[in-house]
């Protein structure tokens, strides 16, 4: 990158140079022109090959982002996040080395911001000493190669078709490119969320946005005439909420927005349920409407103390809701958390027809959390335990979403 082809020694490499001479270098860069960049970047660190691996959509495998022009049959296999210390630097978002008899592989989270992306897979060559100095350049540029792999797939599909193990529906497409990033984590909250099955999600979605010290939350399930209208549905649903969002209405106004919207499109026996609610960070408290969706659960110390269901309103886009709907309020402890999910959670069946069930949810979750387990690898854990109840075939869309209050400032 730099023009010279000797490496800088170990421990006195240049960081910032390097991270300066990729970032201009990318000015100009499309997504396929990553996996060259980051050997690039590599060798100015010492490492003798580089890659970047990324997340599939179920997250469960690390796929290596290749050029263009490699051969098929040259593709590395794509490396299990369970059972592998690619996936425990994806997982817990920590480096991880793994050392063999000719050297040393440096295993680092990509992250954009807190959203789980991949990571960056640097080898070093034996009798080189990945010491403190060098973890943290290598996590510079992973950190530089997460802004990078987001914003370079907008512009093109390299990145999209190697996280894609398995074709999308056009519903999927359509409900993942509405998502806000699986992840977000401040100072004073956390919030995860995530879509199941990947491939063929068609109503269910979430939603949230940070606003000074309001976090808005929302999980809907839109109940229409086959996929493609159950699509389409909570996209305007969507649209409605964020639009009444962005305009400073208040939550009863932003409920009451997407009632209309969905009345005036559809109207007829066409629904959405869900629950749109907002905290407030400096304070804790949750206030909430729901929608004829099922009530969140509060967690407290590994444990579910509260299932939150003294609101319950009618589903939207029927013009049955009040025109001042029921607001409920809860006062969050710090570290706790709250538990948004659609029925698809609970009622996915296994061969036996025995429903996944309120029990086992709340099991489970109770159990991450007494691990203290992160949100969104809580909610990875959640999804593949659903899949494995269903033998990996989900008859309904199945969507979490956890809130954890962080502190109380």
């Amino acid at each position: 990158m730099s023009g010279r082809e000797e490496t800088q020694p170990v421990g006195s490499h240049d960081s910032f140079g390097i991270l300066a001479t990729l970032l201009r270098a990318s000015h100009l860069a499309g997504p396929d022109d990553l996996p060259a960049l980051t050997t690039l970047a590599g060798k100015s660190l010492g490492a003798g090959h580089a890659a970047l691996h990324v997340v599939d959509y179920d997250q469960a495998v690390l796929v290596a982002l290749r050029p263009p022009a490699a051969a098929a049959d040259s593709d590395p296999s794509p490396l299990a996040v369970d059972g592998t210390l690619a996936g425990r630097a994806y997982s817990d978002t920590t480096q991880h080395i793994s050392a063999g008899p000719v050297g040393s592989t440096l295993w680092t989270p990509l992250l954009d911001g807190s959203e789980r992306l991949g990571v960056l897979q640097l080898d070093f060559a034996a009798g080189i000493e990945i010491d403190d100095v060098l973890r943290a350049a290598c996590s510079d540029l992973a950190s530089l190669l997460g802004e990078l792999v987001v914003t370079r797939s907008l512009v093109g599909d390299s990145i999209e078709q190697a996280r894609r193990q398995v074709p999308l529906t056009l519903p999927a497409e359509m409900q993942w490119r509405q998502l806000p990033p699986l992840t977000f984590v401040s100072p004073r909250v956390a919030v995860a969320g995530i879509l199941v099955p990947t491939s063929e999600v068609a109503g269910d979605s979430f939603d949230y946005a940070m606003n000074d010290d309001t976090l808005h939350v929302a999980v809907i399930d839109a109940m229409g005439h086959g996929m493609e209208e159950a699509t389409l549905l909570s996209a305007v649903a969507m649209s409605a909420l964020r639009n009444a969002r962005r305009g400073g209405v208040a939550l009863a106004a932003m409920v009451r927005a997407i009632d209309s919207a969905l009345a005036a499109q559809f109207g007829g026996d066409t629904f959405v349920t869900g629950i749109i609610g907002q905290l407030d960070v400096a304070t804790g408290w949750w206030t909430w409407i729901t929608c004829g969706h099922p009530a969140a659960l509060l967690i407290r110390d590994g444990k579910v103390v509260k299932v939150l269901d003294s609101v319950i309103g009618v589903p939207l886009g029927l013009g049955l809701l009040d025109s001042d709907p029921t607001i409920g309020a809860e006062r969050l402890q710090p570290r706790d958390r709250l538990l948004l999910f659609t029925d698809g959670v609970v009622e996915a069946r296994d061969s036996q027809g025995k429903f996944f069930g309120n029990d086992r949810l709340v099991e489970f979750v109770a159990r991450q959390a007494a691990a203290s387990r992160p949100a969104a690898e809580t909610l990875r854990g959640l999804n593949h335990a659903i899949l494995d109840h269903q033998q990996g075939c989900l008859q309904d869309d199945a969507t979490t979403v956890i809130i954890e209050w962080l502190t109380d400032g």
